[in-house]
């Protein structure tokens, strides 16, 4: 389905992101990190749809940019660099089921027991993956790992609740700006002035802006937008996947045969939240009712002739 196949490019990059960050980026300015994640990524974004918030779309992006941007980025850097990719990937492979439980009462979208299946199986395939028994596990960086599967979860869930009003291309953009406008001060003010970035830096942030977070988030905001919240969020499980497989082919790591069964499990977890045609209908937008006495938008008034 291309929905899922459009969602899933969100996850994937997300997988690249933990590894570019930990690998190429200063590990002591994690505000100034994520405005330069979220900035570049939203000014990109309003380049291309021209549009600028109307009514109460100005409150709605700031919001969601304090929520999915600002507080999420400065999380996942500080996890980034506290963590193993495996221990902070697990952490937040515990998404898709805290989605389907924020999204049931703010959705009205009740989990279906093939989700919420499809959660369990994802999750011991992310843990049979990663779970290695790594000592010297930072108790901060789980903290910081945690506390981004919860905010981003909410984020994500009032995003779709609040879709209708303006396309998926123009909130993002927007979302991605007032995320990155909110950064830069506290920055300042928190770390001093801007560090000076050598370019193999600079490019590794342009690949954060554009990629892992410009395309990823378009890619996984229209996903909320077409599908349930469950599925949605049982894609997402595509991150710690993509986290071993470049493991593998960058730095040359070994898949075990237990890595290859958690593997299938998390892919068999996925499926089990693959949307049905109810599930489609549900989460398709619905034309709202006419109001008894009013014309249907767009329709022309009709004069009797005198």
């Amino acid at each position: 389905m291309r929905w899922v196949a459009l969602t899933a490019v969100a996850p994937v990059a997300w997988g690249t992101n933990y590894f570019v960050t930990h690998e190429f980026l200063p590990a002591d300015r994690p505000l100034y990190g994520a405005a330069l994640r979220a900035l570049p990524a939203g000014l990109a974004l309003l380049a291309l749809c021209r549009q600028r918030p109307r009514g109460v779309w100005w409150g709605r992006s700031a919001v969601l940019g304090f929520l999915n941007m600002s507080v999420f980025f400065v999380l996942v850097y500080a996890a980034s660099q506290l963590l193993p990719t495996s221990v902070a990937s697990t952490v937040m492979a515990m998404s898709p089921l805290t989605m389907m439980l924020i999204a049931w009462p703010l959705l009205s979208e009740r989990p279906r027991t093939a989700h919420l299946a499809g959660a369990a199986v994802g999750f011991a395939g992310v843990c049979l993956m990663l779970l290695t028994g790594a000592d010297g596990v930072s108790v901060p960086g789980v903290l910081a790992s945690a506390a981004a599967m919860l905010v981003s979860s909410f984020g994500h869930i009032l995003s779709k609740r609040w879709s209708g009003g303006a396309d998926v291309l123009a909130s993002t953009a927007w979302q991605l700006t007032a995320g990155g406008v909110i950064l830069l001060p506290v920055a300042a003010v928190m770390e001093g002035s801007a560090p000076a970035l050598p370019p193999s830096t600079l490019l590794a942030f342009g690949y954060v802006a554009l990629v892992a977070t410009a395309l990823a988030f378009v890619a996984w905001f229209t996903g909320l937008r077409q599908l349930p919240a469950g599925t949605v969020g049982l894609i997402g499980l595509l991150n710690p996947v993509t986290g071993v497989l470049l493991g593998t082919a960058v730095a040359g790591e070994v898949v075990t045969a237990q890595q290859l069964c958690g593997l299938v499990l998390v892919l068999a977890g996925v499926a089990l939240g693959r949307p049905r045609l109810a599930d489609r209908r549900a989460s398709s937008p619905v034309s709202p009712r006419p109001v008894p006495g009013e014309c249907p938008a767009g329709a022309r008034s009709i004069r009797k002739p005198p």
